[in-house]
Order: C-alpha cells, then structure tokens, then sequence
C-alpha cells in the first residue's frame, strides 16, 4: 500500500503570456492529487535553466506545443518523497531524489511519474542536486551520444563556466580529451581551469578565433555551440575533418538583461544564421549536429542509460558540484535577471519560500 498524505497548499509560479520578468507570477494552489505510478515529492530546490527564461519569452517551441499559456516553467526539482502511489515499490517516502519534468518544475511540490525520479547523485547537497538534472543530461548528450570524442581530441567549449558548459568541461576532461574553453569575463577563468579545462579563451580580453586556432592548428574534433548566430559560422569553420559541431541553443539571439525582445533583429539573426550545405558537409568530412531534449523526453532508455551513466560518474567523484546561488522561490524575477546578465557562475537555484534560508555572508 502507498503511504497516505495529507493535501496542503502548495507555492508555485506561472506565467500567463509571454514577457518579461512582471510576467512571472507566483500563487498558492491547493496540492496536487497523486496518480498512479507517481511520485510525491517535497521540493527543497529547482534548477534555473535560460531555458526557462526563454519560455517565459514565448520563443521556447515545446513549451507552446505541450503546454501553452499559461505555463508553469522548470526541468528539475530536488527533494524528499512524501507519498507513494500503491503500485510504486521501490520508493518509500523519506528518500532523497531528483527528478526530471517537462515544465511544471517551478512549485514547492511535484508529483511526477517513478520513471522521472532518480537517486541523489552522491556529493550533491539538496541545492546543488536541484541543478543537476537539466545541464547534466544536456552535456552528457552533446558528449556522449553525438561528439563521438575520445583521448587527445581537442574540443572547444563555449560558454564554460554556465551550466551546461562546467559539465561538458568535465565530461570532456574524464574521457581525455584536450579541453579549450571560452568564457566572457576574467572571473570566469579560474573557475573553469578548476574543473581540469587544458587552457581558457577570455574573450573579453583575445581574440577568440586567433587563441582558439592556436591551441589547436589542425582544428577541433568537436565544437560545443549554444551562443547561435554570433558565434556558429566560425565554431564550423574551426572544425576539423572528421569533426562535429554540437548545437544546443541560441543564447546570443535573445534579449538580454532587462532588454525588450526585438523581432526585428531576431528575424535578422535568423536570416545570417550559417546554412550548412550538404555537398559541403561530405567534402570537409564534418558534421553539424543540434538537439533539444524537451523533445526527446518519451525516450525512456535514453534518460535511463544517461542518468546511470551520470549517477556513476558523481560516486567516482568525477562530477563535482558546481557552486550555486540559490533564491527564494518567489524572487525568481530576479533570478531570470541575473542569469540573463550573462555574468553568473555555475547554478541558480529556487528554493521554496518556507524552506529558505540565507547564505551565510
């Protein structure tokens, strides 16, 4: 028999139309009834990802087709199981998990089917665990499904000290690849040189495209790309044969910080984003490759396979915990903010209003 639970209210933030930071709401809702095969759980940390922000753009294209307005955003939650659905047997309530959801994240409790629950990650405190899915599944795709990279490859990493990028950095690093990263500021560098990067592009301060062909003459065996248009013409160009460019998002085609969304220069974007021509492609033996996991998220044995891969590297030690700023959950305005800005490091991550507290100064 499933252990019974008593309903309460529960906080969660929705946004009804697409916009900026006013648009994010947040409201007291009565908890959700549990169903079958699900699992309750009490959430005490969610994941920001800029995939939320651009949700509550109206620009992210799943959210449209699975959910619509108005929409309660998040990928991942971290928390502790306080109901069991009869017919779950290998759960019990107590257990400290993460879990993965398609939207819907972004609340103080969540019930998702057992499918999308998975152990902590060993290591990872409930804050740090609440970012683990989300970037950690992204990286390990990018690196283990498609880059096809191996000892003594060297790889170029945009964006190195965001999410996604600290564990591409890793996952690039354990499977003895030469990593070269690139970040926007100075302070971002020792950050990524920590988790075991070969060298760090500040693009801030050098030429990208001249250190980046430095360190690596002959080209890179792959290039990991979410910027888009700003930097994907030459991430390709600095491919070498045999080499694959891996594209997981658009970051430098939307608005930033407090900027307004400007269609036009999203439709002009559009149109100087690099079209990759087939006769091209076989001749330079190179490959353009570009995912969306929100898309893949029926794929049961692919979520399964990676999250045990992952799981296993976090008890070997070789994934380490990114630092995380957290925030009350009801700030979230201000966490969209900050990570727009471009100038954070690691993890954001919302907790529930009564369960937050203050990080030390």
């Amino acid at each position: 028999m499933g252990t019974r639970y008593a309903p309460a209210a529960m906080q969660v933030v929705v946004i009804p139309g697409r916009g900026s930071y006013d648009k994010l709401e947040v409201h007291e809702r009565p908890s959700p009834a549990l169903g079958s095969g699900q699992v309750r759980i009490e959430v005490e940390g969610v994941g920001v990802n800029y995939a939320d922000c651009v949700v509550r753009m109206g620009l992210y294209k799943s959210a449209k087709e699975f959910v619509g307005w108005p929409i309660t955003p998040g990928f991942e939650v971290s928390g502790v199981v306080t109901e069991v659905a009869d017919n779950v047997t290998d759960l019990a309530v107590g257990d400290e998990v993460v879990a993965v959801t398609l939207f819907g994240g972004y609340t103080s409790e969540l019930c998702v089917p057992r499918g999308q629950v998975f152990a902590r990650p060993k290591g990872f405190d409930a804050a740090a665990s609440a970012g683990f899915c989300a970037v950690h599944l992204t990286a390990d795709y990018a690196v283990s499904e498609l880059s096809g990279v191996g000892p003594g490859d060297p790889v170029l990493i945009h964006s190195a000290a965001g999410g996604v990028g600290t564990v591409l950095v890793q996952l690039a690093r354990h499977r003895g690849c030469k990593v070269v990263g690139v970040v926007g500021a100075s302070h971002k560098v020792d950050v990524v040189r920590s988790l075991g990067a070969d060298a760090v592009i500040d693009k801030s301060r050098e030429d990208l495209w001249v250190a980046a062909r430095a360190h690596a003459p002959q080209g890179y065996k792959a290039v990991f790309d979410a910027n888009g248009v700003a930097t994907l013409g030459q991430s390709y160009a600095h491919t070498a044969p045999t080499g694959r460019v891996v594209i997981y998002g658009f970051a430098t085609m939307l608005p930033r910080a407090g900027q307004r969304m400007n269609y036009l220069k999203l439709a002009w974007d559009w149109l100087r984003t690099p079209r990759f021509n087939p006769l091209e492609l076989t001749s330079l033996n190179r490959s353009v490759m570009g995912f969306n996991l929100s898309y893949m998220f029926g794929q049961r044995a692919l979520l399964e396979r990676s999250m045990a891969r992952l799981l296993a590297l976090a008890d070997a030690d070789v994934l380490r915990p990114a630092s995380v700023r957290t925030y009350r959950l009801s700030d979230v305005g201000k966490a969209h903010y900050d990570l727009e800005t471009g100038q954070t490091v690691g993890k954001l991550v919302l907790v529930p209003d009564a369960r937050y507290e203050p990080t030390p100064a």
